[in-house]
């Protein structure tokens, strides 16, 4: 009995251990250090005006209820440092200016893309993470920053699951909500910068309001750890975009059985000319760019109700109430529309050499045109670009994101859907199935589609947007398009050497190892720096303080496909073999394709 009785004394002491050590890395993150750089460049992509309309215009994101004032009067758990302070967040890779101040545009001094936005009939202010914070990138050599409007972030933004890795915004942030609510005297501080005069009089409310919060950000924590939802750390610059917002708008707001398993991350791609494309995602699997936009508030945190108060499904015209903000989202779709590729900054990077890049541009039309230079027509009034579709066995990249969009399927019947109702949704399926619809095994694609059509409906009715706005906020009239492809979209490519790391995972850190065959690509390499390597084209890969190590044996990390190699194509060969010469011509063409500098080549 005494032996018994020490090994369970010897079992709960490392089991307090164990969450002793992760109790600690949850409150203290490992973060790379803030090194502010000596000047940010900004480039002639747009005007001032509309990179301000990008970066702090709200799309109807709630990040789990979180205020805006109470975001900005957050602590670090274990000091009174502000949580939102720019130096503290850009630890996390979201972007801040050197000395940067408060604007009315940004009256917290926040990163890019970090806004704020009401309700109707609420004076409450909501935290918006809008699509600047993750479509804004930043390049940075010898002290100096160029900023890339549209570009891929870097930041750790949507993980909450507790890591002995830390790193994690989201991590941090339910550290710094729970330290304020359990410590009294951190509340107190707290309440005091939020409630001001009306400290007294609303203490309790904010109390309350402040715990419903802070159990919800808890409640995701604890689902998506003890049922290992997302198995593949995403680290910077990734996230499970359709995973997460399946998760989220099929397991968490319908039933817990269609929660699936998210292994697949992707970085998230550039924006620049995107508004031509035929199709977009990865896969290229959505068309019409309201639905493909309202999916994305969805996946960042607006809210979405499909039951009534009485757990009913809704039904007719109160489908689906939501805090997607479609006039915005309209105003940040049309404001990309002007944005133009980046050029090489030759006064910051260095000088092209014309010559070489010449030879690259005679390499790229053998090897790299016939999928990156796609067909144009002119269809309602817009130049669109038919991008070519690579299948899995094809061009042989990681299978992961585009196998579980195909597979993976959900149960929506309790939302009690009538099909023929659907059939009158401005939603096209590619191809026309040729069987019913069976609600009980929809995939993501097709689920999505009609969650986004009802609620595009209800949320055009709350905007009062007239039929005769409808085609424009819609997006060139197009119908919300569907197709499920095991492939990856070519992309054409101006700007891409702005883009690091490449592949849709983010796998391949340089464009002259996407040049490479596998076997001299990177099997590991560290990511969360914003140092450029312009000779490679990539960002650097040596290691730092808390950079995350990638690993591409883990699966959804595969670094495979994309070669140019000797032997038969297909199954990830694309091309003959490149000599390094060759490699280093192309280089050079890729810094100016699609540039002013291109119509300087001999």
């Amino acid at each position: 009995m005494r032996i018994f009785s020490r090994v369970l004394l010897l079992i709960a002491a490392l089991l307090v251990l164990i969450l002793a050590v992760v109790l600690y890395y949850v409150v203290n993150p490992k973060l790379p250090d803030y090194v502010p750089v000596k000047h940010v460049h900004f480039q002639d992509q747009w005007s001032a005006a509309d990179r301000q309309t990008y970066y702090f215009t709200p799309q109807g994101t709630q990040v789990k209820g979180l205020r805006y004032e109470w975001f900005t009067a957050l602590e670090l758990p274990f000091s009174e440092q502000r949580f939102a302070a720019p130096e503290y967040l850009a630890r996390f890779g979201f972007l801040v200016e050197p000395g940067q101040r408060a604007t009315p545009s940004n009256p917290g001094n926040l990163p890019v893309g970090f806004t704020r936005h009401q309700n109707p009939g609420s004076n409450d202010e909501f935290l918006d993470i809008t699509c600047a914070a993750c479509h804004t990138g930043e390049l940075r050599f010898n002290g100096q920053a160029l900023r890339v409007d549209g570009g891929a972030a870097q930041h750790v933004l949507p993980s909450s699951v507790p890591t002995l890795r830390g790193g994690s915004f989201g991590q941090a942030l339910v550290a710094s909500l729970a330290s304020t609510y359990y410590n009294p005297w951190k509340f107190k501080r707290f309440a005091h910068s939020v409630l001001g005069d009306q400290y007294d009089a609303q203490y309790d409310q904010l109390r309350k309001d402040f715990k419903t919060s802070l159990d919800t950000f808890l409640k995701v924590a604890w689902n998506d750890t003890h049922r290992g939802l997302y198995p593949t750390e995403e680290g910077p610059g990734r996230t499970d975009a359709f995973g997460r917002i399946a998760n989220a708008s099929f397991g968490d707001a319908i039933s817990p059985d269609n929660y699936r398993i998210a292994n697949a991350p992707v970085d998230y791609p550039q924006l620049w000319d995107m508004w031509r494309f035929d199709w977009v995602q990865w896969n290229g699997s959505a068309q019409q760019p309201m639905a493909r936009n309202i999916g994305e508030a969805l996946g960042v945190g607006a809210t979405l109700a499909f039951f009534d108060s009485a757990g009913q499904p809704l039904k007719g015209d109160a489908r689906y109430p939501s805090s997607v903000r479609v006039r915005d989202l309209n105003l940040i779709e049309e404001t990309l529309q002007r944005l133009k590729p980046p050029t090489w900054p030759e006064q910051l990077f260095g000088a092209v050499d014309k010559p070489l890049a010449a030879q690259g541009r005679a390499l790229f039309s053998e090897n790299c045109a016939v999928c990156h230079v796609p067909s144009v027509t002119q269809e309602n009034g817009r130049p669109v670009q038919h991008l070519k579709m690579l299948p899995v066995d094809v061009i042989g990249t990681d299978p992961g994101t585009a196998n579980n969009i195909a597979d993976h399927r959900y149960d929506l019947s309790a939302l009690q859907w009538d099909t023929s109702e659907l059939a009158q949704l401005n939603v096209e399926l590619h191809p026309t199935p040729t069987e019913p619809l069976d609600l009980s095994t929809l995939s993501v694609a097709k689920g999505l589609a009609y969650v986004t059509a009802f609620v595009g409906e209800h949320a055009y009715r709350a905007a009062g947007v007239t039929p005769e706005e409808r085609p424009r906020l819609d997006g060139y009239g197009l119908p919300i398009g569907v197709r499920e492809q095991r492939a990856y979209k070519a992309r054409p490519l101006a700007g891409v050497w702005a883009t690091p790391p490449f592949l849709h995972n983010g796998s391949v850190p340089t464009i002259y190892q996407l040049l490479s065959p596998q076997d001299e690509r990177s099997r590991t390499f560290y990511k969360g720096t914003f140092d450029y390597d312009p000779r490679h084209l990539g960002y650097r890969t040596e290691a730092f303080k808390n950079a995350f190590l990638f690993d591409t044996a883990i699966t959804g990390n595969h670094n495979s496909g994309h070669e140019f190699r000797a032997g038969k194509r297909g199954n990830g060969v694309i091309g003959r073999a490149l000599a390094p010469q060759e490699r280093w011509a192309l280089l050079e063409y890729l810094k100016v394709l699609g540039g002013p500098l291109e119509q300087q080549l001999p």
